[in-house]
């Protein structure tokens, strides 16, 4: 090859450049190990000692001194609606507040018998007539009664007489605090 056909040292130093920015990015999208080539996101489960989100966190987050939390969901409702929802917040933020103030939405899960009945709307039944089909969850009565202290504490909604609900805005919450008690 020629002198005058190679390429200059300033073509060769951009195509340089170019490719090592684009080495940069493919290395910061596979940081985490998450994304294979095709770009999709990998399931969970597939590489449980992965971590994808964590580096949005970060980035989210750059200024909070001790850093944040993240959780986020994406769920097809038996209906068949899609349900998305994300919240970050910095920890600072998080323990700054009082969480006393919490109790009573928390505390309505905290009874078996509430949970089985969000279980039990989430998988597609929602009038009370169905629910007092299940077994162990007591009278039409005391259905109404923990169905009142859901609605009160926001984890259910009523859409109609008799009907229920989790509504979408505390359904990927719900489902993100379950995963979380599981130990």
């Amino acid at each position: 090859m020629s002198e005058s056909a190679a390429p200059s040292r300033d073509v060769l130093a951009g195509q340089v450049a170019e490719l090592a920015r684009r080495v940069s990015e493919l290395e910061s999208r596979l940081g985490g190990g998450a994304r294979p080539p095709g770009g999709e996101a990998e399931p969970p489960d597939t590489y449980p000692d992965t971590y994808w989100a964590l580096p949005h966190l970060r980035e989210r987050l750059e200024e909070a001194e001790h850093g944040g939390v993240l959780f986020a969901g994406s769920v097809v409702v038996p209906s068949g609606q899609r349900v998305e929802w994300e919240r970050s917040a910095a920890t600072d933020a998080v323990l700054g507040t009082d969480w006393s103030e919490l109790a009573e939405t928390l505390g309505a899960l905290g009874q078996p018998v509430r949970l089985r009945l969000v279980q039990a709307l989430l998988e597609g039944r929602s009038a009370v007539a169905e629910l007092t089909e299940l077994d162990g969850l007591g009278t039409t009565g005391q259905i109404y009664h923990h169905l009142r202290q859901l609605v009160a504490a926001g984890w259910l909604e009523t859409t109609t007489r008799g009907r229920y609900q989790v509504p979408p805005t505390r359904l990927v919450p719900l489902l993100i605090m379950i995963t979380a008690a599981r130990r």
